[in-house]
C-alpha cells in the first residue's frame, strides 16, 4: 500500500525508522524487515548509522533479496549542513552506498553552526545554547535542495518538523514543491490543522514518532505514551489487535505515512500487520477525542533552546 507523492513517485505507507539503532543490530533489523515485506526505510545523517544501513542494503541487493527500484529510502539534511546541501547529500549517498535517494528532507527548519559535512554536530555556545546560523535562510536551503533533483541525486524533496507558517512559506518560494512534511503526530499529538493544511496543498504527511515514542521517548524526555490509554486498549481488544496496531491503522486511515521504530523482531512483524482490518468512523472519532496536544520528542533537552515555543 502506497501514497503517490506530488513528484509522481510512490511512497509505501508503512516504513521502518532507524533512529537510535546501531552496529550489527542495524544489519539484522534491515534484513529482517525486508524479509517481512518492508520496502520503506527512514534514515537521517544525524542518526549516525547510514554506513550500517548501507551495508545491509548492499547485502540485500547482492543476494537478490530486493532490487534497488523496489525500495524507498529517505534520509535527511542535518541543521549544521544547511550551507552545504549538495556535499551533505553526496556524503549520505556514499555512506548508504546508493546512487540516488527516493526522498531527502530538511531535518529541522533551522541552520546551525557548520561543524564539517556529515559530522551532524549541534554546536552550543558558552551558555549551552544551540549556535543558530542567522546568515542562511530556509529559502536558500530549499533552492539548494531543488538543485539535487535537477542533478538526479534525489527523486523527491521535503521538509520535516515544519509548522503551518513555515510550510506555507516553503510553498510560496519553491519551484519544486515539498513532497512530504515529516512531523511528530500520534493520538496524543494529533495536529489536525497542520495535517489537513499539508494534505490540502498536496504535501504528504509522514508521522515520525507515530506511536508516541513509547519507551524511547519516555526514557529520554520523560514523556507519556498513548499506548497505555484506556480508549486505545479497549479498541485493541475489540479488533483483536495490539494498541500499537490500532494507532498505526489510525495513522494510515488519516492518509498519513507511518514510520514506527523498533529493534525487536516481534514488534517488527506486529507493526507491519495493519492491513487486514479497518477502524470504523465511530472509532476514528473516539481516537480523535484522546488528543492531549502532547509533544513527546523534545530536542530542546540537548539544545538549550525550545525551537517549538
Amino acid at each position: 500500500m502506497a501514497i503517490t507523492l506530488n513528484s509522481g513517485f510512490n511512497m509505501p505507507v508503512v516504513g521502518l525508522g532507524v533512529w537510535r539503532m546501531e552496529g550489527k543490530e542495524i544489519r539484522d533489523l534491515v534484513l529482517n524487515a525486508l524479509n517481512l515485506g518492508y520496502r520503506h526505510f527512514d534514515c537521517a545523517a544525524d542518526y549516525k548509522n547510514e554506513p550500517e544501513v548501507g551495508e545491509a542494503l548492499a547485502e540485500a541487493f547482492s543476494t537478490g533479496l530486493v532490487r534497488r527500484e523496489d525500495i524507498f529510502i529517505t534520509t535527511k539534511l542535518w541543521n549544521s549542513d544547511h550551507g552545504h546541501v549538495v556535499e551533505a547529500c553526496k556524503d549520505s549517498l556514499k555512506k548508504l552506498r546508493l546512487d540516488y535517494l527516493d526522498l531527502y528532507l530538511v531535518h529541522f527548519p533551522v541552520a546551525t553552526k557548520h561543524t564539517g559535512v556529515g559530522t551532524t554536530g549541534s554546536a552550543l555556545d558558552e551558555d549551552g545554547v544551540l549556535e543558530i546560523d542567522t546568515t542562511i535562510s530556509l529559502e536558500t536551503t530549499w533552492h539548494a535542495m531543488e538543485e539535487l533533483v535537477s542533478m538526479g541525486l534525489v527523486r523527491s524533496i521535503g521538509i520535516s518538523n515544519y509548522d503551518i507558517f513555515l510550510t506555507r512559506d516553503c510553498l510560496a518560494y519553491s519551484e519544486v514543491k515539498p513532497a512530504v512534511n515529516q512531523i511528530e503526530t500520534h493520538p496524543y499529538f494529533q495536529r489536525e490543522s497542520l495535517v489537513k493544511f499539508c494534505q490540502k496543498h498536496g504535501i504528504c504527511v509522514t508521522a515520525h514518532t507515530p506511536l508516541g515514542g513509547a519507551v524511547a521517548n519516555s526514557e529520554w524526555f520523560g514523556s507519556v505514551s498513548c499506548l497505555d490509554d484506556p480508549v486505545l486498549k479497549n479498541l485493541a481488544e475489540k479488533y483483536k489487535k495490539t494498541a500499537a496496531q490500532v494507532v498505526l491503522r489510525w495513522g494510515i486511515q488519516r492518509n498519513t505515512v507511518v514510520i514506527p521504530k523498533t529493534s525487536k523482531l516481534e514488534r517488527l512483524k506486529e507493526n507491519f500487520q495493519v492491513f487486514d482490518f479497518e477502524l470504523t468512523k465511530e472509532d476514528m472519532d473516539l481516537i480523535a477525542k484522546v488528543n492531549r496536544k502532547h509533544r513527546t520528542n523534545l530536542p530542546c533537552k540537548f539544545w538549550g533552546v525550545d525551537l517549538f515555543e
